[in-house]
Order: C-alpha cells, then structure tokens, then sequence
C-alpha cells in the first residue's frame, strides 16, 4: 500500500481488535494523574482500587458471575495456563486430562508440558464441521479424568464446541471443566452458569482492550495453585501489582460489548453470510470450513480450490486477513486445525480466515469480495499456482 492508496479493509478481528474509543478513554487518566497503586491506603491508592474492583465487577456482568470469581491476567494465555496448571497442580498426583484436537496454543502447550510430565493426556478428534463428538468425549471423560480442557469457540473456524454438554458429564465425573473462550466473549453472548464451566478464560485484545490484559472466571470452591509467586494479590491466585490502566480498559471493554452483542447477530453475522455468498459466485469451488449454524457470527475461513492462501493475500494488499498455515524456507505446511478435520494438505493450503468487527460495513464487505476474487484469479493462472 502507498500513501495514496485507500486505507485496507481489515478483516482479521480474530487476531486482534483496534482498542475502542470508549475504552482508550477509560484507562487514560490512569496513565497519567491516577497512578497510585492499588495496595497503598491513601487517596491516591483507593482510587485506584476502587477502578479495579469497578472493572471486576463489568467483566463478571458480561459473563453471569460474581465479581469475585474474576482474576485478572496478563491475557488469554495467562488465564488458561492458571486454570491447566494450576489446576492440576492443586489435585496432585498424576491426573488424566482431557482436550481436542483443535485448541489453542495456549491450552494445547500447557497441556502438552504436563503430559511431559508424566501426566496422560487424551485429545478427542473432531468432525469434519470442527465439532467435538459428546459421547467420544464422555467416554475420554469417563476413563478417570481430572481435568477436561476445551476451546469453546475455535479461533480459526470459528465453531463453537458443545461446552454445556461436555461440562455436564465431566462433573458427573467429578472433572474440573475449563473452557478457553477468547475468541467466543463479546461476540455472542455467554453465561458460566448456562455452560457449568469452573473456570474461562478471557483475552482483552480480542473484545477492543489493548493487549496485555485479560481474565480468569474461577467457579467459587475451585482451588487453583498459583502459577506465579509474589505477594497476595487477586486473592492469592495472582500475584503482582495490578495493570490498572488495563484492567480498566477490559472493564470497559465488556461494558461494551454488553451494549453491542445483538449487532453481532443483526448485522455482523448477515455480513458474514453475504461475503460468503459474494466469494462464492467470484470463485468456483470455494468452500466454507467449519460449522455453518454453529460457529461465530464474525468469522469466516474458506478454501480458495487451487492456491494457497497466502498467495493469494499477498496479492490482495486491499484486504488485512489470515491463512493457518505455517510458511518455511523451502516449503508451506497447512493449519493442523484444518488437519484435524480430515482436510487434505492441498485443500487446507488454500484457507483464508476473514473475521469481521463491529466497525465493517457493507461496502467494505463488498469491496473486500472483489479484491480477494481478482487476487485469486490472478493467482490461479500464474504458472506457479498449477504446482499447489
């Protein structure tokens, strides 16, 4: 893009989100005047818990929970480390834990370190809609699991995961249930109570926060051992001096998204549904990956049939979007999520994800359309394109 160009259309909210005005609004002041920390017994320090405790209260409203079972993190990762390792720390001994094959880094790694650590660790597959299968996932869960740890809705397809169901036998089970829903708050509506999750984690930059901040819904009676050692802040389950600033601006940030979940119903998921539809006229043999009822509202991956993906972004400078796939010296390997669908490597090289936001517009949806069907023409008949 040149100067003169027309700004990108941006339609990778899944991977961040711009910070809202509302929300840069609400942390200024404590990046400025109110810098008082929040542990001190004056003025300046109340003021300052006051404003945490204030957020805590508007992330629990966003999800149906108490303020006091939100603790705040560094982030998405954070959170969900705190609930895996800590989890299994507090029960002991060697634990059975319970996953798909379609998680995050952040909860596939933590588990991963723990199977290294002698404890078993079973990965449920999923369907070729990006879907767990309840009664495979029982029986994993029925087999002495203590911890069953689940991405409530998959950050490159979108498709949400049967979190209740699973919740639901893993406490007949006696289980700890966590549920990753970084990518699922403030894009549809979620309530802790109606999933029967112990513990969420939340992720600020995914709901118009800045990076560097997020959140861990902790079921009251669940133990958890700290991850960091420090002093007792957040109930002892976090130690550090608060990011106030940040903290404030998640607050805000799911104040927000409160005020504005039904636009992702009435207007983000009908253009979804419309760039879809535009991309499917333009480009013969595109398909759509994941669930097509279960899924999020904003995010659409498909497969341009004959290319891969990254090429034909990188001939679209018009639209800002993602591929999964993992690019080396010599080589381009598919997304293991598109993988674990039972894809084959050629196909998954041609994904796209496109996620939208509460600012796209219909005409950048339309725009975006043109300029991704043109790259992929312009893609499909270079030479290199018949080697795919």
């Amino acid at each position: 893009m040149t100067p003169s160009d027309p700004d990108p259309i941006y339609l990778d909210h899944n991977a961040t989100t711009p910070v809202a005005a509302s929300v840069l609004d609400a942390m200024l002041p404590f990046l400025r005047g109110e810098y008082g920390n929040p542990s001190s017994g004056y003025a300046l320090g109340r003021r300052a818990k006051e404003a945490v405790e204030t957020a805590r209260a508007q992330v629990a409203a966003l999800i149906g929970a108490d303020a006091g079972n939100i603790v705040f993190t560094s982030g998405g990762t954070e959170a969900s480390n705190l609930a895996i390792r800590g989890t299994v720390r507090r029960l002991g001994g060697r634990q059975k834990i319970v996953t798909s094959t379609v998680e995050h880094p952040a909860t596939d790694e933590p588990c991963n370190r723990l199977a290294c650590d002698g404890h078993a660790l079973h990965r449920v597959p999923v369907g070729p809609d990006g879907r767990i299968d309840v009664a495979q996932a029982t029986t994993a869960i029925g087999a002495g699991a203590g911890l069953v740890t689940l991405i409530h809705a998959q950050n490159e397809i979108g498709t949400l995961q049967p979190v209740a169901a699973i919740a639901q036998e893993a406490h007949r089970h006696g289980a700890v249930m966590h549920a990753d829903a970084a990518q699922s708050v403030g894009k549809i509506a979620i309530d802790v109570k109606a999933l029967d999750v112990d513990l969420l984690s939340i992720a600020g930059h995914k709901l118009y926060a800045p990076k560097g901040i997020g959140a861990l819904y902790v079921r009251d009676g669940i133990a958890l051992e700290p991850v960091l050692l420090g002093a007792g802040q957040e109930n002892g389950r976090r130690p550090g001096t608060e990011n106030v600033a940040s903290i404030v601006a998640l607050g805000e940030a799911c104040r927000l998204a409160a005020s504005r979940l039904p636009q992702a119903q009435t207007t983000i998921r009908p253009l979804t549904d419309e760039l879809f539809a535009r991309l499917q006229k333009e480009v013969p043999g595109l398909t759509r990956v994941g669930h097509p009822g279960e899924r999020l509202p904003n995010t659409l991956n498909v497969l341009f049939p004959g290319v891969s993906g990254r090429e034909v972004l990188n001939a679209c400078p018009a639209v800002f979007a993602s591929t999964g796939s993992a690019c080396h010296a010599d080589r381009e390997e598919a997304s293991p999520v598109l993988r674990a669908l039972g894809i084959p490597e050629r196909e998954a090289l041609g994904a796209v994800r496109l996620s939208l936001g509460f600012d796209t517009t219909a005409a950048q949806i339309a725009n975006a359309a043109a300029a991704l069907a043109d790259a992929w023409r312009r893609v499909a008949h270079a030479p290199a394109a018949r080697a795919v």
